[in-house]
Order: C-alpha cells, then sequence, then structure tokens
C-alpha cells in the first residue's frame, strides 16, 4: 500500500514538473524580451517586470516544492494553490503587460501577424466578460460540485489539464475586465462591472456552498477553513481588480471631460 501511494506520488509529481515547465520558459523569454526591446527603445518598466517574476513564482510554487507536496491530501493547501495559481499568477502577469512587450519586442511583419490574432473572433468570444466568467467561476463550480475534484487526484491527464484550465482561465478572465494589454473591441465600464460584480458574487456563493457542503472525501475541518481562505483571500485579490477597473473608468471620464472642456474653450476663442 504504501509503495502503491508513493508510485502515485511520483506519478503527480511529473504531472507538477510538465505543468511547471512552461511557467519557466514563460519567465526566461520576458527577461530575454525585456533586454532586447531595451536595446532599440524605451526602457521597460521595472514594476511591470516584476509582476511578471512574481506571477511566475506565484504559478511556480503550487507546482513544485513543499505547498505542491501538499495540495494532494490537504485541502487548505490545495484552495492557497488555487489562489495562487488561479488568481494571483493571472493578475500579476496581465498587470505585467506581456503582449504589448511581445508587439515592440517582435519583428514589424511578426507583431502585425500576431496582432491580426488577436483581433480574430475566436479571442474575441473567448475574451467577452460573461465567456470569459463562465469558463473561470463556472469551472470553479463544476469542479467543487461534482466527482470531478476526486477525479482529478486519480488521473495525471485530468489533472495537467484542470490546472492549465484554473490559470488560463483566470489569466483571460483578468483580462476581461481589465485593459492592460491592447485590447480590440473593449466592453464598456458600465457593462463590465456589471459583469465583474455577478462573477464575484458567485465566487463568494461558492465559498460559502463548500464550507456548508465539502467536496467528497475532504474532512470538514479542511473544507471550512479552505473556504475561508478561498472566500477572504479571493476577495482580497477581486478587490485589486475592482480597484483597476474602476480606477481606469475613473481616468477615462476625467480625460474625456478635459477633452470636452478643451473643446468648449476652443469654439468660444474668436475667430479670424
Amino acid at each position: 500500500m504504501h509503495s502503491h501511494e508513493a508510485h502515485i506520488q511520483n506519478f503527480f509529481t511529473f504531472g507538477q514538473q510538465i505543468l511547471a515547465f512552461p511557467f519557466f520558459i514563460a519567465l526566461i523569454f520576458y527577461i530575454v524580451a525585456v533586454i532586447v526591446s531595451n536595446q532599440h527603445k524605451k526602457q521597460w518598466s521595472h514594476y511591470r517586470t516584476s509582476c511578471w517574476i512574481v506571477g511566475c513564482v506565484s504559478a511556480l510554487v503550487t507546482l513544485i516544492g513543499p505547498l505542491a507536496s501538499l495540495i494532494h491530501v490537504n485541502f487548505v493547501a490545495h484552495m492557497i494553490g488555487h489562489l495562487l495559481l488561479g488568481m494571483l499568477a493571472p493578475l500579476l502577469m496581465v498587470l505585467a503587460a506581456p503582449m504589448t512587450l511581445l508587439l515592440r519586442t517582435l519583428p514589424v511583419n511578426t507583431a502585425r501577424t500576431l496582432s491580426r490574432i488577436i483581433r480574430s473572433p475566436y479571442f474575441r468570444f473567448v475574451r467577452h466578460p460573461i465567456i470569459a466568467s463562465t469558463l473561470n467561476v463556472g469551472g470553479l463550480w463544476l469542479l467543487y460540485t461534482t466527482p470531478l475534484f476526486n477525479m482529478m487526484h486519480e488521473h495525471l491527464l485530468l489533472y495537467i489539464f484542470i490546472h492549465l484550465h484554473i490559470f488560463l482561465a483566470g489569466y483571460v478572465f483578468t483580462i476581461a475586465f481589465i485593459y492592460i494589454d491592447p485590447t480590440p473591441h473593449p466592453h464598456s465600464y458600465v457593462f463590465r462591472s456589471i459583469i465583474l460584480l455577478v462573477a464575484l458574487a458567485a465566487h463568494s456563493i461558492l465559498a460559502k456552498y463548500i464550507y456548508a457542503y465539502p467536496p467528497q472525501h475532504v474532512i470538514a475541518t479542511q473544507a471550512e477553513l479552505g473556504a475561508k481562505i478561498m472566500y477572504y483571500g479571493g476577495d482580497a485579490i477581486e478587490m485589486i481588480i475592482v480597484y483597476i477597473l474602476f480606477y481606469h473608468w475613473f481616468k477615462s471620464a476625467r480625460n474625456f471631460k478635459a477633452a470636452i472642456s478643451s473643446h468648449s474653450s476652443y469654439s468660444n476663442e474668436p475667430r479670424f
């Protein structure tokens, strides 16, 4: 029995290494892109570089190291991993503006091709606030209220797929509401705010549901603490998204008012 458990642990350690590899590559590529970009253009923001590094590290600690080992056997550790991989890492990596860096680093023709891909109907569909919220929060409801949570710890491919989905859904969710990189087909601040508040409410309700109805085979005390971490930790990260969205809204309204005021002043000037 002990040998079987060790085999399972080694099996999933291999899966974690597979998941960690793209983040190592992303970290290296971003730093290389910063170096290349700085040689020809204005110096890239140290703040954005720091966001990318911390974001990648936040994801990596859930996939390799002590926390990664606990995630399989402890629901509290699992929920901490969820916050890091599915919420904090995506937010920090979005704030790093990777697409802007990539567009200014690539050759002109390649950058234009990438821009056309970003404007494609598929990406427009996926990053729609309703679709992004469904993929992100809806996926979590499916994970924690069905046998999928236990199945994830029994099948390696399913484990890899779900963790990839958690990160990617979190990233797409973030870019659907806050526009850091170039954003074709932007949605209004009012629309994004309404959908965001609904999505945040659904996330909070899920945390309360887990507190009352733990996933199968999860100890009640661990489920209660894990639900609290999801509720309060999730709120803290979500409030950052809300703050950035409203801050951008405020700046946009202020700039619009300034433009209107400037136009009015110009219109009142005597014309010769």
